[in-house]
């Protein structure tokens, strides 16, 4: 994904795709529609119908066959050429993926009962190589030369381990032994990441396609405007609920700003917003549209895999933190609005909330039986499918949204081409996991982590919090979370830390990168559509998702936080984060409710804010040995300071009415 790079060019996906003629867009559309079929054949267990049930790894080297070779139909081989039609090269690359993935689907019983990954044939060391180049390139295409040169340099570590010093030094291993071992395990090409995507992502990428091509992005738009569209500050405070679900459905910060960002943006600068405000409003918005419950991006799915938990385990740890980083974002921009007397859009202007939900009641019905199945009935890789069908069947029956046949060809169109992208990234990403498994360097890296850190768990959590944000900066959040799940949640989860929450750790700090400058991708994004400068829009998005840089820190310390541990703990917990994030917003926008306006006191302001942050952070932030204050200690430290500032600005403020 990327952003614009200028403020007078809106950022556009469509461009990276290749432009198909008609007989290469049915070849993706026949392909993704069988990739879909096998999912849910497996899914549902239809093999006990019809007497064929294949084993795991010759469902995953199918589901490849099927994918991994789109990646070069839908992805030219440069961004700047040979995007208007498929070439000769790229019409080998499609046949031989294809061909070598269904030979290993052919051979995939002979793998397993002759341990083919640490002695194979000849020819299947031959294959492997092929294959494993072959994903490389598909990386290239579909995630940039960023995450293909991380891929890289991990896929051939194992080849220069007896060269390498330090905590790196292992054994070097042959190229025919590595190449084998990565594409004929199930560690490595078909490991964590392709089994993610193969028994769950692909139900929720459907959903998530068709809730967008079926008006689900423009009914939550309509409704957020028809509630909070009037109040103050009302089309920033309806960014934040747009933006959180459709962030669900696309699973994308960049896809997020462009969709929600185009009316939501200019929305609030016609009410008096500062463009790199709007901007950044925005940005926050759509990141944390990703990290929201109950569909949270691939990343979260394959996080379920590694710990072996349900997907929904995921989704209830998710639940407050998202809170919490929205009701902030929410409490700012309230604070802002009213420091600045921002009102909200006439009544006259907005869509009724009545004959919005009229329109479209089905999609809170979809929602509902999607979270049902998933929490209730733990359905969680039949949910999406079950939701998806309920979608399309009423929106047929929907004379306002009900698809033609060129709708129906957008949508399996846009479908394919998110299978093409998302499968190839996971497969090349598997090699990542691959080296580590095959080196065996998890365990001595958590091992010399912990010795440098002396195990104090402040600072492994200070250097998991920074490793997770310089590795955001680079790939993406689902590169990052593995690369660290495999390295550093040992080391952090072997020194006391909750397993979930060291893992939610690392996914919250590498989602920062998208709002964080000098990257900000989300903020430069939306920069480009609210034609701000897009470093002020960066420092505006810091500044505004400002809570998201302390949350992860407060569940990893409390796994209250995360849903974890007796209910009456929950409630506590969550009860101070919540008044800890009312107290933070007051400090960072300036404006204390009861009070008022603190940035015209002067200089006063200063220690007023800094007393308010000092607060904030003391309600909310857990007490436990790393922090070395328990609780009640931590409240009363908070009550202390905010009602000090209180009382200071009230002082101010009278000094200033009577001067």
């Amino acid at each position: 994904m990327s952003s614009a790079d200028t403020k007078d060019e809106p950022a556009n996906t469509e461009q990276r795709f290749r432009r198909l003629t008609p007989f290469w867009q049915w070849v993706l559309i026949l392909l993704s529609i069988s990739s879909i079929v096998f999912s849910a054949y497996q899914v549902f267990n239809l093999g006990r119908f019809t007497g064929y049930v294949p084993i795991e790894n010759q469902y995953f080297y199918a589901i490849v066959a099927l994918l991994l070779p789109t990646a070069f139909i839908v992805f030219p081989v440069s961004s700047k050429t040979g995007k208007e039609g498929m070439t000769w090269y790229d019409i080998l690359l499609f046949a031989a993926t294809g061909a070598i993935c269904l030979v290993f689907v052919y051979y995939s019983i002979d793998m397993l009962d002759e341990g083919w990954e640490f002695s194979a044939p000849e020819k299947m060391q031959w294959l492997s190589l092929a294959l494993v180049l072959l994903a490389i390139e598909g990386v290239r295409r579909t995630g940039g030369g960023v995450v293909t040169s991380i891929i890289v340099i991990f896929a051939v570590y194992p080849l220069f381990a007896g060269s390498m010093p330090g905590v790196l030094e292992g054994t070097s291993e042959t190229l025919w032994d590595t190449v084998a071992y990565y594409a004929l395990s199930t560690e490595a090409l078909i490991g964590i990441p392709t089994r993610a995507f193969a028994g769950l992502v692909i139900g929720f990428l459907l959903f998530g396609v068709a809730l967008q091509y079926t008006g689900g992005g423009q009914f939550f738009l309509n409704l957020a405007f028809s509630l909070l569209g009037y109040v103050r500050g009302g089309p920033a405070k309806v960014a934040i609920f747009a933006s959180g679900l459709m962030g669900s459905m696309s699973g994308s910060v960049i896809t997020n700003v462009l969709t929600t960002g185009a009316l939501s943006i200019p929305a609030m600068k016609r009410i008096g917003f500062q463009p790199h405000v709007a901007g950044g409003v925005e940005a926050c918005a759509s990141t944390g549209g990703v990290l929201m419950p109950p569909i949270m991006g691939a990343t979260a799915f394959i996080m379920a895999i590694n710990l072996e938990v349900p997907y929904r385990d995921i989704v209830v740890a998710a639940v407050i933190p998202s809170v919490l980083y929205f009701f902030a974002l929410f409490m700012q921009i309230d604070g802002y609005a009213a420091k600045n007397k921002l009102e909200g859009l006439p009544k006259a202007e907005l869509p009724s909330v009545g004959q919005t939900l009229k329109d479209g009641w089905y999609y809170v019905a979809v929602f509902a039986l999607l979270i049902y199945l998933l929490v209730f009935m733990q359905r969680e890789a039949q949910a999406p499918f079950y939701a998806t069908a309920l979608l399309l069947i009423i929106n047929q029956l929907h004379p306002k949204h009900r698809w033609n046949w060129e709708r129906f060809v957008e949508f399996l169109m846009a479908t394919g081409r998110l299978f093409a992208e998302l499968a190839a990234i996971l497969v090349g990403i598997g090699l990542i996991v691959g080296s580590l498994s095959y080196s065996g360097k998890i365990g001595t890296l958590a091992f010399e982590l912990l010795q440098l850190a002396g195990n104090n768990v402040a600072l492994l959590l200070i250097l998991g919090a920074l490793a997770s944000f310089i590795m955001g900066i680079g790939v993406t959040v689902t590169v990052a979370y593995i690369i660290l799940a495999l390295t550093l949640a040992p080391a952090l989860t072997d020194s006391g830390l909750s397993l979930m929450g060291v893992h939610m750790f690392m996914l919250y700090w590498g989602m920062l990168s998208y709002i964080t400058p000098p990257v900000a991708l989300g903020s430069f994004a939306a920069a480009s559509l609210a034609q701000a400068n897009p470093m002020r829009t960066g420092v505006e998005s810091m500044k505004m998702g400002t809570i998201i840089y302390f949350v992860p820190f407060f569940f990893v310390l409390d796994p209250g936080l995360i849903m974890q541990g007796e209910p009456l703990h929950i409630l506590t917990v969550f009860s101070c984060a919540i008044l800890g994030v009312v107290v933070l917003s007051t400090s960072l926008q300036g404006y204390l409710y009861g009070i008022g306006d603190l940035t015209g006191m002067g200089v006063i302001q200063w220690p007023i804010r800094l007393a308010l942050l000092v607060g904030a952070l003391s309600f909310a932030m857990p007490g436990n040995d790393v922090v070395g204050l328990d609780n009640l200690e931590l409240f009363i430290i908070g009550l202390v300071m905010t009602g000090g500032a209180a009382l200071l600005a009230l002082l101010a403020k009278k000094l200033m009415t009577a001067s």
